[in-house]
């Protein structure tokens, strides 16, 4: 199965019953292994966590720190990472990171090309 698939696949585990949007992640370590992730919800609406960064939270608390890619399956065309996301993913990533939406492939610094951190 392809990480688009597993993020396809993902979304179908979405707790979305405000906004009635699924979302589906699946990031990519450098060593091959999968992680997913879904949006969940809150009534309070700030506690909800996007797809991405479950799968980014749960990878890191296994002691993952080093990613090639992601993708990412909404239930609308072109789902993009929501900026709370984009800065996540530059905090691990390298600007080459590649971010998998639809049938586009896109880098992290074409995503967020002025990230914040501490370098700068």
């Amino acid at each position: 199965m392809n990480l688009m698939e597993k993020a396809i696949e993902a979304k179908n585990n979405s707790y979305s019953p405000y906004s009635n949007f699924r979302v589906g992640a699946a990031l990519l370590t450098k060593d091959g292994k999968i992680y997913t992730g879904c949006n969940i919800e809150n009534a309070s609406y700030s506690p909800s966590c996007c797809a991405e960064r479950v799968a980014f939270f749960k990878a890191i608390s296994d002691g993952y720190k080093e990613f090639s890619a992601i993708a990412i399956s909404g239930d609308k065309e072109n789902c993009y990472p929501c900026g709370v996301c984009r800065q996540v993913m530059s905090e691990f990533c390298a600007e080459n990171f590649k971010i998998y939406i639809d049938d586009k492939e896109y880098t992290l610094k074409d995503m967020l090309p002025y990230s914040f951190d501490l370098e700068k």
